[in-house]
C-alpha cells in the first residue's frame, strides 16, 4: 500500500503488508522486556527523565551505548529531556535529545514514542524495511518529519495505537527479512 505524502515532502513510503494486518503482526510481536512502558505514565507527568530512567532507555535500544549514555549528568538529562518533551517546535522535540552523549535519532525517538505525549514512532531500521525504506538513511529532520506524518497518517486511517503500529512494523520486518 502506498502512502502519498504531500507532494512538498521529500520521502515515499509504502507498507509491505495489507494495512488489515497491522494489529496480526502487533500482537506477534516479540522483543522481550518492555519495562519502559511501567515507567512511562510517571514521565509524562513530570515531563523529564531521571538518569536512571534514561540509561533504561538507552539499555532497550542500544545496549552498546551505555558506557558513552552514562557520562551524561542527571542534571544534564533533566534538562534536555525537559526541553523534549515541552517543547512546542516539533524540531526541537527530536534534535535536542542528540545532545546527550550517546544519543542519536533512534534513541531520541524511543524517547519521544515512549513519553511525549503526541504520538511518534520509533526510528528503526526493521520498522523502515516494513515501510519499504531500503539500505542505509541519513537521518535529519526532513526524513523524520516524512517519516512521522507517515506513521501518523496509517495509525490515524487503520485506528490502531502508535506502539501498536511501532510493533507491527518491527514483527513484519523480523519475520520476512531477506
Amino acid at each position: 500500500m502506498r502512502i502519498l505524502l504531500d507532494e512538498n515532502l521529500d520521502w515515499r513510503f509504502q507498507l509491505r503488508f495489507p494495512p488489515k494486518d497491522i494489529q496480526y503482526w502487533a500482537d506477534r510481536y516479540d522483543y522481550g522486556d518492555d519495562a519502559i512502558e511501567d515507567i512511562a505514565p510517571g514521565v509524562r507527568r513530570r515531563k523529564f527523565l531521571t538518569k536512571k530512567e534514561f540509561l533504561a532507555v538507552c539499555r532497550w535500544k542500544s545496549p552498546r551505548s551505555q558506557p558513552r549514555c552514562q557520562t551524561n549528568s542527571p542534571g544534564f538529562v533533566r534538562e534536555v529531556t525537559q526541553i523534549a518533551l515541552s517543547a512546542a517546535e516539533e524540531r526541537l522535540r527530536i534534535e535536542v535529545l542528540t545532545l546527550l552523549v550517546g544519543v542519536s535519532w533512534p534513541t531520541a525517538s524511543v524517547i519521544l514514542h515512549f513519553f511525549h505525549s503526541d504520538p511518534y514512532p520509533i526510528l528503526d531500521v526493521r520498522a523502515l524495511e516494513s515501510l519499504g525504506v531500503k539500505g542505509p538513511v541519513q537521518y535529519n529532520f526532513e526524513f523524520w518529519r516524512n517519516y512521522v506524518y507517515c506513521c501518523r497518517q496509517l495509525s490515524r486511517r487503520y485506528k490502531v495505537t502508535m506502539r501498536a503500529l511501532d510493533r507491527a512494523l518491527w514483527q513484519y520486518s523480523k519475520e520476512n527479512q531477506k
